[in-house]
C-alpha cells in the first residue's frame, strides 16, 4: 500500500509536504502583487473622469429680426429671400409690375389677328422682358447679393424709360393706322394702360429715399480722408505750432531753470 501512495505522485494524506513545496491553495510569493502606484494612478485617473462634467451645449447665437446678423449660407439667403419678398409685395412694387406685364401680354395677344408694325412688337417685347427681369430679381433676393448696384435707382430709371417707351409706342401706333379694328384699338388701350402703371411705381419708390442723406467723399481714399482731416485740425485757431530749430526738428520744452 505503501509502494502505490509513492508510485502515484500524490502524497499520502496526513504527510508532510516536501521541502520547498506548496501548500495547497497558497500563491508564490510575488504573484497577485501589484506594482507600486498601478493602482493608485488607476484610482485617480477614475476620480478624475467621474468628477469632469459633459460639456454644456452651445447656444445658437440670437440673431436680430430686422438685420441679416452674422447669418451664413443658407440660413443668410432665407432671411434675404423672406425681407426680400416682403420688401416687393407689401410695399406694392410687385402688383403694379405684374399689371403691366399682364396688359402687355394682353395687347401682344389682341395683335396676333392683325398687321401691326413691327415696332410696336419690338417695344412690347423690350419692356416685357425687362419687367419679368425685375420680377425675378426681386423675388429670389438676387438683389441681396450684389450691393454694387443702386437697385432703387435702377428702377426708377427703368420706370422712367417704360413709360416714355411705352407712352411714345401708343402714339405710334395711333399715327400709323387710318382705322383701327376693334382688337387693335383695344391693344392700344391696354399699351397705355400699361405705360401708366410705371408711374404709380415711380412714386412708391420715393419710400426709399425718405430720411436718406447723400454721402460725400465716398470714393475718395483713406488716406487722403486722413490728411484732410490732418490739415483742418492744424487750421483751427489757436492751436499752437511747435517752434521748430534750425535743423528742423521740433525745439525741446525749456526746462525750468533756477534763479
Amino acid at each position: 500500500m505503501a509502494d502505490k501512495g509513492k508510485k502515484g505522485g500524490k502524497p499520502a494524506a496526513g504527510a508532510p509536504p516536501p521541502p520547498g513545496g506548496k501548500k495547497e491553495g497558497e500563491q508564490p510569493p510575488g504573484e497577485g502583487k501589484q506594482p507600486p502606484g498601478e493602482g493608485e494612478g488607476k484610482g485617480k485617473g477614475e476620480e478624475k473622469k467621474g468628477a469632469e462634467p459633459p460639456p454644456p451645449p452651445k447656444p445658437k447665437s440670437v440673431q436680430p429680426k430686422d438685420e441679416v446678423g452674422t447669418r451664413k449660407g443658407c440660413r443668410r439667403y432665407r432671411w434675404e429671400l423672406k425681407d426680400s419678398n416682403k420688401e416687393f409685395w407689401v410695399m406694392g412694387h410687385a402688383e403694379v409690375k405684374i399689371l403691366s406685364v399682364g396688359c402687355l401680354i394682353a395687347a401682344l395677344v389682341m395683335f396676333t389677328g392683325t398687321v401691326v408694325h413691327p415696332l410696336l412688337t419690338l417695344i412690347i417685347s423690350m419692356e416685357l422682358s425687362v419687367f419679368l427681369f425685375f420680377i425675378i430679381v426681386y423675388s429670389f433676393a438676387i438683389n441681396r447679393y450684389m450691393p454694387f448696384i443702386l437697385w432703387p435707382i435702377t428702377d426708377l430709371l427703368n420706370d422712367l424709360f417704360a413709360t416714355a417707351f411705352l407712352a411714345g409706342a401708343t402714339a405710334f401706333a395711333v399715327q400709323t393706322r387710318q382705322t383701327m379694328p376693334m382688337n387693335y384699338f383695344i391693344a392700344v388701350i391696354l399699351i397705355g394702360v400699361a405705360a401708366f402703371f410705371p408711374l404709380i411705381d415711380i412714386c412708391l419708390q420715393r419710400k426709399h429715399f425718405r430720411g436718406k442723406k447723400v454721402k460725400r467723399n465716398v470714393l475718395v481714399p483713406p488716406q487722403r480722408k486722413a490728411d484732410a482731416a490732418k490739415a483742418k485740425e492744424e487750421a483751427k485757431p489757436g492751436a499752437a505750432k511747435p517752434k521748430e530749430d534750425k535743423k528742423g526738428k521740433p525745439a525741446a520744452a525749456a526746462k525750468p531753470g533756477k534763479k
